[in-house]
């Protein structure tokens, strides 16, 4: 089963859009690198990627934990989705890839966490 677990967002100041996000979510950020920055809040992984624009993200995409992220892209893009991003790995074996939908809606994937 498939669930919405993280939201990501292209972000051009990464320091101003941590500013903001930890005001309004009232939690620091559980991971604080230069190239991306996580907050968890309530079970919900929200993310503040400097580079997201660059990758082509023109807004919040949300990701889908999957059992499977290669044979999930496979099947979405069997019935019709569009690669947005091929699979690729973001560290630590943790891989992520992305499709559009038919309406150019962005759709995340990224493997489920089993200790989660």
């Amino acid at each position: 089963m498939s669930s919405i677990k993280t939201v990501i967002y292209p972000v051009k100041d990464l320091a101003q859009a941590k500013a903001l996000l930890g005001k309004l979510a009232g939690v620091e950020p559980v991971m604080d690198e230069a190239y991306y920055v996580q907050f968890n809040v309530e079970g919900l992984e929200i993310g503040l990627d400097p580079n997201g624009h660059r990758k082509g993200m023109t807004g919040p995409v949300s990701y889908w934990h999957v059992d499977d992220v290669q044979q999930s892209l496979q099947e979405l893009l069997d019935v019709g989705a569009e690669m947005q991003q091929a699979v690729s790995d973001v560290g630590e074996g943790r891989q992520i890839a992305s499709v559009k939908d038919a309406d150019g809606n962005v759709i995340g994937l990224v493997p489920a966490r089993r200790d989660v």
